[in-house]
Protein backbone atom coordinates (compact mmCIF):
# COMPACT_ATOMS: atom_id res chain seq x y z
CA UNK A 1 0.00 0.00 0.00
CA UNK A 2 2.46 2.90 -1.20
CA UNK A 3 0.28 5.84 0.41
CA UNK A 4 0.60 7.86 2.96
CA UNK A 5 -2.03 6.61 4.77
CA UNK A 6 -0.99 3.38 4.20
CA UNK A 7 2.71 4.43 5.18
CA UNK A 8 1.05 5.88 8.56
CA UNK A 9 -0.35 2.43 9.46
CA UNK A 10 2.85 0.56 8.98
CA UNK A 11 4.96 3.57 10.60
CA UNK A 12 2.41 3.05 14.13
CA UNK A 13 3.12 -1.02 13.72
CA UNK A 14 6.86 -0.26 13.78
CA UNK A 15 6.48 2.23 16.55
CA UNK A 16 4.23 -0.50 18.81
CA UNK A 17 7.00 -3.12 17.81
CA UNK A 18 9.46 -0.98 19.32
CA UNK A 19 7.72 0.40 22.03
CA UNK A 20 6.88 -2.93 23.27
CA UNK A 21 10.83 -4.35 22.36
CA UNK A 22 11.58 -1.65 25.02
CA UNK A 23 8.67 -2.50 27.48
CA UNK A 24 7.18 0.88 26.85
CA UNK A 25 4.19 1.89 25.38
CA UNK A 26 3.45 2.62 22.40
CA UNK A 27 1.06 5.76 23.41
CA UNK A 28 4.73 7.54 25.02
CA UNK A 29 5.87 8.55 21.77
CA UNK A 30 4.20 11.04 19.09
CA UNK A 31 4.96 10.69 15.30
CA UNK A 32 6.32 14.56 14.24
CA UNK A 33 5.65 14.13 10.69
CA UNK A 34 8.86 15.83 8.88
CA UNK A 35 7.14 17.79 6.16
CA UNK A 36 9.67 19.96 4.71
CA UNK A 37 8.84 20.29 0.83
CA UNK A 38 5.61 18.53 0.74
CA UNK A 39 2.72 20.78 -0.37
CA UNK A 40 0.23 22.25 1.46
CA UNK A 41 -2.42 19.27 -0.52
CA UNK A 42 0.40 16.52 0.73
CA UNK A 43 0.07 17.88 4.53
CA UNK A 44 -3.70 17.94 4.26
CA UNK A 45 -3.84 14.27 2.80
CA UNK A 46 -1.61 13.24 6.00
CA UNK A 47 -3.88 14.76 8.30
CA UNK A 48 -6.90 13.04 6.94
CA UNK A 49 -4.99 9.84 7.61
CA UNK A 50 -4.31 10.67 11.42
CA UNK A 51 -1.34 12.50 11.53
CA UNK A 52 -1.40 15.92 13.85
CA UNK A 53 2.09 16.57 14.61
CA UNK A 54 3.84 18.24 11.69
CA UNK A 55 7.32 19.42 11.76
CA UNK A 56 9.12 22.10 9.49
CA UNK A 57 12.74 22.88 8.67
CA UNK A 58 12.58 26.60 7.03
CA UNK A 59 10.52 29.10 7.82
CA UNK A 60 9.41 30.74 4.95
CA UNK A 61 8.57 27.58 3.43
CA UNK A 62 6.06 26.83 6.58
CA UNK A 63 4.86 29.95 7.01
CA UNK A 64 3.41 29.89 3.38
CA UNK A 65 1.98 26.14 3.41
CA UNK A 66 0.34 27.10 7.15
CA UNK A 67 -1.54 30.00 4.92
CA UNK A 68 -3.04 26.95 2.82
CA UNK A 69 -3.32 23.76 5.11
CA UNK A 70 -6.74 23.00 6.71
CA UNK A 71 -5.57 21.32 9.64
CA UNK A 72 -7.50 22.20 12.37
CA UNK A 73 -5.76 21.54 15.79
CA UNK A 74 -2.35 19.94 14.24
CA UNK A 75 0.36 20.92 16.56
CA UNK A 76 3.49 22.66 14.59
CA UNK A 77 7.05 21.87 15.45
CA UNK A 78 9.76 24.15 13.82
CA UNK A 79 12.79 21.76 13.97
CA UNK A 80 15.11 23.48 11.75
CA UNK A 81 17.73 25.88 12.29
CA UNK A 82 16.81 28.55 13.93
CA UNK A 83 18.38 32.33 12.64
CA UNK A 84 17.80 34.92 15.08
CA UNK A 85 16.22 37.42 13.20
CA UNK A 86 12.94 34.90 12.67
CA UNK A 87 12.06 34.29 16.00
CA UNK A 88 9.26 37.12 16.31
CA UNK A 89 8.15 34.32 13.74
CA UNK A 90 8.50 31.32 15.00
CA UNK A 91 7.46 32.25 18.64
CA UNK A 92 3.72 33.73 16.97
CA UNK A 93 3.34 30.73 13.94
CA UNK A 94 4.51 27.34 16.12
CA UNK A 95 3.45 25.33 18.86
CA UNK A 96 7.21 23.84 19.48
CA UNK A 97 10.76 25.16 18.80
CA UNK A 98 12.96 22.06 18.75
CA UNK A 99 16.38 23.53 17.89
CA UNK A 100 17.08 25.95 20.63
CA UNK A 101 21.29 25.75 21.16
CA UNK A 102 22.09 29.65 22.73
CA UNK A 103 20.44 31.95 25.29
CA UNK A 104 20.57 34.57 22.97
CA UNK A 105 17.72 32.51 20.85
CA UNK A 106 16.03 31.21 23.68
CA UNK A 107 15.46 35.12 24.82
CA UNK A 108 14.57 36.25 21.91
CA UNK A 109 11.82 33.29 21.22
CA UNK A 110 10.67 34.53 24.62
CA UNK A 111 10.09 38.45 24.18
CA UNK A 112 8.31 37.80 21.04
CA UNK A 113 5.69 35.08 22.59
CA UNK A 114 2.07 36.12 23.65
CA UNK A 115 -0.29 34.07 25.10
CA UNK A 116 0.46 30.55 26.08
CA UNK A 117 4.34 29.71 26.47
CA UNK A 118 6.26 28.03 23.78
CA UNK A 119 7.41 24.85 23.90
CA UNK A 120 11.02 24.58 23.51
CA UNK A 121 13.51 21.74 23.31
CA UNK A 122 17.70 22.44 23.76
CA UNK A 123 19.11 21.12 20.80
CA UNK A 124 22.28 19.06 21.29
CA UNK A 125 25.27 18.12 19.28
CA UNK A 126 25.82 14.84 21.10
CA UNK A 127 28.55 13.76 18.53
CA UNK A 128 30.56 17.04 18.83
CA UNK A 129 29.86 16.89 14.93
CA UNK A 130 31.44 20.50 13.24
CA UNK A 131 28.68 19.83 10.46
CA UNK A 132 25.90 19.48 13.13
CA UNK A 133 24.05 22.61 15.04
CA UNK A 134 23.19 21.91 18.69
CA UNK A 135 24.57 22.87 22.08
CA UNK A 136 27.95 21.72 23.57
CA UNK A 137 27.44 19.16 26.21
CA UNK A 138 29.46 21.21 28.55
CA UNK A 139 27.11 24.04 27.75
CA UNK A 140 23.34 22.19 28.28
CA UNK A 141 23.55 22.92 32.38
CA UNK A 142 24.04 26.63 31.93
CA UNK A 143 21.14 26.70 29.29
CA UNK A 144 18.95 24.60 31.44
CA UNK A 145 19.51 27.28 34.41
CA UNK A 146 18.92 29.96 32.08
CA UNK A 147 15.83 28.94 30.08
CA UNK A 148 13.85 28.12 32.69
CA UNK A 149 14.38 31.51 33.87
CA UNK A 150 12.75 32.73 31.12
CA UNK A 151 8.77 34.01 31.09
CA UNK A 152 7.31 32.97 28.26
CA UNK A 153 9.23 29.30 26.90
CA UNK A 154 8.31 26.23 28.56
CA UNK A 155 11.48 23.77 28.38
CA UNK A 156 10.33 20.45 27.68
CA UNK A 157 13.55 18.79 27.53
CA UNK A 158 16.49 17.78 25.09
CA UNK A 159 16.55 17.03 20.64
CA UNK A 160 19.39 16.00 18.96
CA UNK A 161 20.18 15.23 14.79
CA UNK A 162 23.29 12.72 14.91
CA UNK A 163 26.51 12.48 12.88
CA UNK A 164 26.27 10.43 9.69
CA UNK A 165 28.94 8.22 10.99
CA UNK A 166 27.77 7.87 14.38
CA UNK A 167 26.31 3.95 15.94
CA UNK A 168 22.82 5.56 16.95
CA UNK A 169 21.77 3.13 19.98
CA UNK A 170 24.98 4.53 21.50
CA UNK A 171 24.28 8.40 20.92
CA UNK A 172 20.58 7.87 21.82
CA UNK A 173 21.77 6.14 24.90
CA UNK A 174 23.61 8.78 25.49
CA UNK A 175 21.37 11.83 25.02
CA UNK A 176 18.94 9.70 27.75
CA UNK A 177 21.64 9.88 30.59
CA UNK A 178 21.93 13.56 29.71
CA UNK A 179 18.12 13.89 29.53
CA UNK A 180 17.87 12.29 33.48
CA UNK A 181 21.14 14.10 34.85
CA UNK A 182 19.53 17.49 33.72
CA UNK A 183 16.13 16.59 34.85
CA UNK A 184 17.62 15.55 38.70
CA UNK A 185 18.81 19.30 38.80
CA UNK A 186 15.39 20.99 37.77
CA UNK A 187 13.35 22.46 40.72
CA UNK A 188 9.72 20.26 40.72
CA UNK A 189 7.71 22.97 39.00
CA UNK A 190 10.51 22.79 36.05
CA UNK A 191 11.05 19.29 36.27
CA UNK A 192 7.04 17.89 36.11
CA UNK A 193 7.52 19.90 32.62
CA UNK A 194 10.67 17.58 31.37
CA UNK A 195 9.09 14.81 30.06
CA UNK A 196 10.60 14.90 26.08
CA UNK A 197 13.41 13.44 23.79
CA UNK A 198 12.99 14.47 20.21
CA UNK A 199 15.26 12.11 18.37
CA UNK A 200 15.01 9.16 15.77
CA UNK A 201 14.46 9.55 12.28
CA UNK A 202 12.94 7.01 9.14
CA UNK A 203 16.35 4.93 9.25
CA UNK A 204 17.41 4.43 12.82
CA UNK A 205 13.55 4.96 14.47
CA UNK A 206 13.82 1.82 16.52
CA UNK A 207 16.96 3.07 18.11
CA UNK A 208 15.97 6.10 19.56
CA UNK A 209 12.36 4.63 20.78
CA UNK A 210 15.14 1.81 23.07
CA UNK A 211 17.02 5.10 24.39
CA UNK A 212 13.43 6.28 25.29
CA UNK A 213 12.87 8.84 22.37
CA UNK A 214 9.09 10.37 23.05
CA UNK A 215 8.94 12.26 19.58
CA UNK A 216 10.57 10.82 16.39
CA UNK A 217 10.55 12.90 13.19
CA UNK A 218 9.78 11.06 10.18
CA UNK A 219 9.74 11.98 6.59
CA UNK A 220 10.62 9.48 3.99
CA UNK A 221 9.11 6.51 5.57
CA UNK A 222 5.87 8.55 5.85
CA UNK A 223 5.95 10.77 2.39
CA UNK A 224 8.25 8.62 0.10
CA UNK A 225 11.72 9.56 -1.35
CA UNK A 226 12.07 13.65 -1.53
CA UNK A 227 12.47 14.92 -5.45
CA UNK A 228 14.76 17.90 -4.15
Amino acid sequence: MNSIAGNLLALNKQIGAAASAAGRNATEITLIAASKTQSAETVNEAFQAGVRHFGENYLDEALAKLALVDTPGATWHFIGRVQSNKTRLLATHFDWVHTVDRLKIARRLSSHREGDPLNVLIQVNIDDDPAKAGAQLGDTQVLVDEITRLPNLRLRGLMTILSQSTDPATSYQSMAQLAARLKEQLAADDAMFWDTLSMGMSGDMPSAIAAGATHVRIGTALFGPRDV
